[in-house]
């Protein structure tokens, strides 16, 4: 990418594009349920995405609580850290943004992350190791970064990411129930085969073809906020610098539960045993190097 604003548009097309990939997977579970059991498969459709849209929405809307509760984060006053807080209203006022709440989890790895359904409800959160080793210009990189995911809506990206990964994934699980228990076709005797033999591939593959979905458009928010935190600071050097640290550091945060993974700027779950597909941040080393292009064209 030539600069910061191009990378910044790559990536929010690509997360469309994988978005239309969620809506034709899930017309093709739909397809093969109607395909195999005729009616009864259809049924099963709106009671799954509707479950699933609950689910997800109220923790789309209690995500900050959640977050903090599985996380341990202690909200901060201005006074327990004033310089903490001037980085983080300096980035708000680059932004444009209003100042979320400030939180820090005591955990000697370094890391961070951001929650909140919107602006108005953001936090951000620091763990102890990373205000440990970071100078200035390296935490305002991590802080825009965190910024970036609010201004970016990312939560909102995941909720909706994680309601059509749910709703396959309990709508695949609901048809090979009802295959194992005996679930037949409508009209069975004028099933095409092809077509039968299709629809129980969907209906095995599509939960693992969802989870795939879901870590790509993770990948590509991480790397969305990478480049708008560059659009905020005008400063990839800071980020880039913490990036490497991170990377030289082996640490892990003790909260590492799959339910979180993806909020941390760096994955306490995603390396060498984990598959790239399957990680929820691009390789570290590849953010670095693309962070490195950067300065060399502002």
């Amino acid at each position: 990418m030539s600069n910061f604003r191009a990378l910044q548009s790559s990536n929010k097309r690509k997360t469309f594009f994988l978005l239309i990939a969620f809506a034709f997977l899930m017309w093709a579970v739909a397809f093969a349920a109607v395909s195999y059991f005729g009616g009864s498969g259809a049924a099963v459709v709106p009671i799954a995405v509707g479950f699933s849209l609950l689910t997800t929405w109220w923790s789309y809307y209690s995500s900050d609580k959640l977050v903090i509760r599985m996380t341990g984060a202690q909200v901060l006053q201005e006074s327990d850290n004033p310089k903490l807080f001037g980085l983080v209203q300096e980035v708000c006022l680059a932004s444009g943004l209003p100042m979320p709440k400030v939180a820090v989890v005591v955990d000697d790895a370094p890391n961070a992350f951001a929650t909140g359904r919107n602006p108005e409800h953001a936090l951000i959160a620091f763990t102890t190791g990373i205000l440990d080793v970071m100078d200035r210009d390296e935490l305002q990189g991590v802080v825009a970064h965190e910024m970036a995911h609010v201004a970016n809506r990312d939560t909102l990206v995941s909720a909706v990411a994680a309601t059509t990964a749910g709703a396959i994934a309990i709508v695949s699980d609901m048809l090979i129930r009802m295959m194992w228990f005996g679930g037949r076709r409508d009209n069975n005797s004028n099933a095409n085969p092809i077509t039968v033999v299709i629809s129980l591939v969907v209906m095995l593959m599509a939960p693992i073809a969802a989870i795939l979905l879901k870590a790509a458009i993770s990948r590509k928010r991480e790397s969305l906020a990478d480049a708008t935190a560059v659009d905020f600071t005008r400063n990839p050097t800071g980020l880039r610098k913490a990036l490497e640290i991170l990377a030289r550091d082996s640490t892990v945060v003790q909260q590492r539960s799959n339910a979180v993974a993806h909020i941390w700027i760096e994955s306490p779950l995603d390396g060498k045993a984990v598959s790239k597909l399957f990680a929820t941040h691009p390789p570290i080393e590849e953010r670095i190097a693309t962070l490195r292009k950067l300065e060399g064209n502002l």
